[in-house]
């Protein structure tokens, strides 16, 4: 007998795939869906290792193509992972359980506040993981620091991108939960 799929969980996870392949679009620096797609697995998915299986499965296959094809030309070899992508995939999975707690209930506020929070848990680990893994600063505390406040031009386009697909993400699977009443929570 085959197993019917579930309408709901395909749904999300085609909003997830969605939001991981507009990274391939031109956008501005840090303008992504990143901390939105941790959030949206984690509010979303019944089964909750889904929230993180799904999510970052679907980022590490836009990372491939993006280093692989868009950036191919700066690496001299394929690129599996680059470097600090441990820091960024451990940031998704921070915000994602951030999301479990911060998203049992979906109301305007909690998920702008995931949002945001979910920008700030992005900015200091991944500014970390360049700090700790790409050379462009002294491991000292003054280059940590230097690190941060490099970062801070980008930090503007990661909140704006996290906002942005949030409500774009959540707003979508709401209203499309009004009149298709099978993506409810069984």
């Amino acid at each position: 007998m085959e197993k019917k799929i579930n309408l709901r969980f395909a749904v999300v996870a085609v909003i997830i795939l969605s939001a991981a392949l507009s990274r391939l679009i031109p956008h501005p620096a840090n303008f992504s869906p990143i901390g939105s797609m941790a959030l949206f697995g984690a509010a979303y998915f019944s089964k909750k290792y889904w929230a993180f299986i799904i999510p970052i499965v679907t980022m590490w296959l836009s990372d491939l193509i993006l280093n692989n094809v868009v950036y191919g030309e700066y690496f001299d070899h394929f690129v599996w992972f680059y470097s600090g992508s441990l820091f960024t995939y451990g940031a998704f999975v921070l915000i994602g359980l951030m999301g479990l707690f911060s998203l049992k209930k979906i109301k305007m506020n909690s998920v702008l506040l995931s949002a945001l929070s979910a920008s700030v848990i992005f900015f200091i680990v991944s500014n970390f993981g360049v700090w700790t893994s790409s050379g462009m600063y002294p491991h000292t505390w003054e280059g940590l620091t230097a690190c941060y406040v490099a970062g801070i031009p980008f930090f503007g386009n990661t909140i704006l991108g996290d906002l942005c697909y949030s409500a774009g993400m959540f707003g979508t699977f709401e209203t499309a939960s009004k009149y298709v009443p099978q993506l409810k929570m069984a």
